[in-house]
């Protein structure tokens, strides 16, 4: 790893960018949409200085598709864009996946179903975690919760969708993307390619042709294929990871992601400040999910409440990793309204005094 130079303060969209950036992106094509406006901007002049391509393209299908193409001859490609856009943009993901295609998609999500609002939701995390579009397949999906973590993660996601050949989504939202912090920019040493020369298209000169495909019609083929890519699903769990915060002696742990995540964690200081016994695991990955740290703590008798900015969403994955344990109870602040710590603090306290 190169050394890290004076931090820079920006705002988490941006963080995004120079991220993708730094991983080597060559490739930009998207669409606008609030509250990621502010990526595509970047990168419109960005990504072109350092010799890369930007199109804006005349949809987010169309952006989708131009990701499926660049990722196929192999290039570091990325398109962004905030739910109803990503909405669009399924019918690609699922022929990526199929093909087995690395690429990198951002969603900042804002507030539904519908149009809903431009402000910050959660209520994307069952169409990021469980594929999204027709067929049976998964990304892997990461989920920042401050800028430095949006550029940490992009540098990710760029290593995970070439290591496993999938699309890997980011997973972000209007508080992610707006809000404004210090960042440390750092570049990796070099960029692990996992062989991207034996398999992408890029002209049949002087060996025989390739065929990357996501249609199987000869019997027990599209079988095969599945088979082939839930042990790789499987492989995947390998790379779950989360932040454990204050959970040794804890008597509650709340389970919370991304920018809620975040401001959970305020709440949890200030609880803990005052006396109570309360801890946090914030999900770094949200697929894989990290079932294994969650489910050592209920074996050691905690107890759970889930906290996402949803109708109740991830709670099912909390519940599924505890099983036969224990349960989790759920709060949920509406897509709509801005939370702060102290939205979270009587909810918690509540759960505290059962």
């Amino acid at each position: 790893m190169s050394e890290k130079p004076s931090r820079i303060f920006i705002k988490g969209n941006e963080a995004i960018a120079r991220g993708a950036l730094a991983a080597g992106c060559t490739c930009y094509f998207g669409y606008p949409i609030t509250p990621q406006n502010d990526i595509p901007e970047f990168m419109s002049t960005a990504i072109v200085k350092e010799g890369g391509e930007f199109v804006q393209a005349e949809s987010e299908v169309a952006a989708a598709n131009m990701l499926l193409g660049a990722a196929a001859a192999g290039a570091r490609a990325l398109t962004t864009s905030s739910s109803p856009g990503v909405s669009l943009m399924q019918e690609a993901i699922s022929y990526m996946a199929g093909s087995e295609l690395p690429g990198v998609i951002v969603n900042m999500n804002r507030g539904g179903p519908g149009l809903g609002d431009i402000g910050s939701s959660q209520g994307d995390y069952f169409q990021s975690t469980r594929g999204g579009g027709h067929g049976d397949y998964r990304t892997l999906v990461l989920a920042p919760g401050t800028c430095q973590e949006g550029y940490d993660m992009m540098i990710e996601a760029f290593d995970l969708a070439f290591k496993y050949r999938n699309p890997v989504l980011v997973l972000g939202d209007a508080i992610v993307g707006q809000m404004k912090e210090p960042v440390i920019p750092w570049t990796p040493e070099k960029a692990e390619n996992y062989g991207v020369e034996d398999w992408c298209i890029e002209g049949a000169k002087d060996r025989g042709p390739r065929l990357l495909k996501s249609l199987f019609l000869t019997d027990g083929a599209l079988a095969k294929q599945n088979r082939h890519l839930q042990d790789k699903y499987e492989a995947m769990k390998a790379e779950a990871r989360a932040d454990i915060f204050e959970c040794d002696d804890a008597e509650l742990v709340v389970v919370a992601y991304g920018s809620i995540g975040r401001i959970v964690k305020s709440s949890v200081r200030r609880l803990r400040a005052e006396g109570h016994k309360v801890g946090l695991v914030r999900p770094l990955t949200l697929y894989p999910f990290p079932e294994e740290p969650i489910r050592a703590l209920a074996e050691k008798g905690k107890r759970f409440l889930t906290i996402e900015q949803n109708c109740g969403q991830m709670v099912e994955d909390v519940r599924l990793s505890i099983r036969g344990l224990a349960d989790s109870d759920f709060y949920g602040h509406m897509p709509g309204n801005l939370p702060g710590s102290d939205d979270f603090v009587e909810a918690i306290v509540a759960r505290l005094g059962r």
